[in-house]
């Protein structure tokens, strides 16, 4: 799991590593790590997925105020679409809003330090996820 972990560079943002190698690793649970909201289970949310193809990785955020790294997720594609143009990006990067089961984000959000943020299309924070 840890190859599949990537930060990018200027602090301020922070990626999780290729998506196909955190999806073939998500379907086999790591040991220690359970759910603590059953309700995820079938349940999809939309992420910013960057550099869609063989290097894609989760566009992930850092709160820099309370000193969380977090995954931004929203509950339509159409939230996400409206809140990837107001966030920190990186020129030259292709970005692109993909659905994700939410147990199997939540898995890789906690191999990887993460929290998920709940937000709406305005940024705002609708609820906070600690896998």
């Amino acid at each position: 799991m840890a190859k599949i972990l990537s930060r990018l560079r200027g602090g301020d943002r922070r990626s999780i590593g290729n998506v196909s190698e955190v999806v073939a690793a998500v379907r086999k649970k790591p040991e220690g790590v359970s759910m603590k909201n059953e309700q995820v289970e079938d349940q999809w949310v939309w992420v910013v997925v960057q550099d869609p193809g063989e290097k894609e990785q989760f566009l992930g955020q850092h709160n820099e105020q309370e000193d969380i790294s977090f995954i931004p997720a929203f509950h339509s594609k159409e939230e996400a679409q409206q809140c990837l143009m107001d966030m920190p990006r990186r020129k030259g990067r292709k970005y692109e809003v993909q659905a994700i089961l939410l147990e199997e984000l939540s898995i890789d959000a906690a191999a990887g330090g993460f929290m998920i943020f709940l937000l709406n299309e305005n940024g705002e924070v609708l609820e906070r996820i600690k896998p």
